[in-house]
């Protein structure tokens, strides 16, 4: 049943223009660069937030980080075949098929695109409507681009979205209390990292 969705998946990107095909496999790659931006954006504006904001907005890339470890553990566990190699009759990949023993289950693009659209919106609520939207279309493109199943990049960004959420939450507090206390302290590479936090009228 997921083969048939890959073939029509695949089929429909190959009946695409040229110029949307190449598109889309920009993004695939493009896409977690613009998530590593939004990480520093993030971290910028909270410099001059409270605590909680600078706590989670650097928990963010680890958070996504902590979600890739995952996906890897379990790739080598699963052991899942790519599509663009066990398929048959399927469309030829857009991009060169990943080599042998590059495991396909869980999609790790999706998953870290689930993991960094969780961890910047628990850092910058307003940055879902953006983030979510550009989690979905990378774990779609993966599938276009024919190198995953859609059961892979579902499961990745499912996995993603907990394992960033929960070590977000796990880690707000202690990180909380570090940054309180380098913002105290003084120092001045300490102050460059967290910022002078919010001004004082508005930690009232």
């Amino acid at each position: 049943m997921d083969s048939d969705l890959y073939r029509d998946i695949t089929d429909f990107a190959h009946d695409n223009p040229s110029w949307l095909q190449h598109l889309v496999e920009l993004w695939t790659e493009v896409g977690l660069v613009l998530f590593g931006v939004l990480f520093v954006v993030c971290w910028w504006r909270a410099r001059r937030a409270g605590s909680t904001a600078m706590a989670l907005a650097l928990l963010a890339p680890l958070a996504t980080a902590a979600a890739y470890v995952s996906s890897e553990v379990i790739k080598s566990l699963v052991d899942e075949e790519r599509p663009c190699r066990a398929v048959k009759g399927a469309a030829t990949s857009l991009i060169t098929c990943p080599a042998n023993g590059d495991w396909s289950f869980p999609s790790n693009h999706a998953t870290i695109a689930g993991g960094a659209a969780v961890a910047l919106a628990l850092a910058w609520p307003r940055i879902w409507a953006l983030t979510v939207p550009m989690a979905l279309l990378m774990a779609f493109s993966r599938v276009y681009v024919g190198v995953h199943y859609p059961h892979d990049v579902a499961v990745g960004l499912l996995l993603g979205t907990a394992v960033a959420f929960f070590f977000a939450k796990a880690g707000t507090r202690p990180v909380r209390s570090l940054v309180e206390s380098m913002r105290a302290g003084g120092n001045g590479a300490a102050l460059w990292l967290t910022g002078p936090g919010a001004p004082l009228h508005a930690r009232r």
